[in-house]
């Protein structure tokens, strides 16, 4: 199986630019699927902390990057959507999180605010011996209550796994726009309209320019902490 992955086929979600060589590197597996970019490619292509693989394992081998609150030991481990990146010695701290059109991008916050990290419930299940087991959008899975429902969004302290906060899906909900042609996008639910059948509901957010519409797997609740703005 090949180690390269070609620019112009990458997910658009990736930071990179796709004509300036013919390949990159590949994630390996791990969170966030087919969506997840490779560490290094963070580190060399977005912050400029490295120029190669050679000099990014060195960098994990010193335990100098956390991700989520863990070492990475490995350059190629996926990044996704509302990780935490932390670089304790830099005293750096950033948050993956969701550009115009909806390519990740990296929003610098504070050291308490990557003691934790936002995860979109995807998946709600009962599990045995009675549990609730929720399956967040990367992929973590979490033994609840019964209190949350899929498209909420849960806050995940770092290094003990509780959860810290909980944002309900519902209108007048603040929500991102991950991907689509409004990816980026911050605004409130004004509606919910229910599609019976295979089809997704739709979601109408009002934002400061406007409104936009688009399906509900499109949309993430966020707290406005989590914008990067007040931070």
């Amino acid at each position: 199986m090949t180690k390269h992955q070609k620019r112009l086929s990458v997910p658009k979600s990736w930071p990179v630019e796709r004509k300036t060589d013919v390949f990159t590197v590949k994630a390996d597996a791990g969170p966030h699927g087919e969506d997840g970019v490779p560490l290094v490619v963070l580190l060399r292509d977005v912050l400029g902390y490295v120029d190669s693989k050679k000099e990014a394992r060195y960098a994990l081998s010193e335990d100098a990057i956390l991700v989520n609150g863990t070492p990475i030991n490995d350059e190629q481990r996926p990044i996704g959507m509302f990780d935490i990146i932390a670089f304790p010695g830099r005293e750096e701290y950033y948050r993956v999180f969701p550009d115009e059109g909806g390519r990740l991008a990296l929003t610098e916050i504070d050291g308490a605010a990557a003691d934790s990290r936002l995860g979109k419930i995807e998946k709600k299940q009962h599990v045995t011996g009675g549990d609730v087991q929720l399956t967040l959008h990367d992929g973590t899975n979490v033994i609840v209550d019964d209190e949350y429902e899929t498209n909420d969004s849960i806050v995940i302290d770092n290094e003990d796994k509780s959860i810290v906060a909980h944002f309900p899906y519902e209108e007048g909900a603040l929500v991102t726009a991950v991907r689509g042609n409004h990816g980026g996008k911050i605004g409130e639910i004004d509606d919910i309209e229910v599609t019976y059948g295979s089809g997704s509901n739709t979601v109408t957010v009002s934002t400061d320019d406007g409104e936009f519409e688009t399906v509900e797997e499109y949309v993430v609740v966020i707290d406005e902490n989590f914008t990067g703005g007040d931070e």
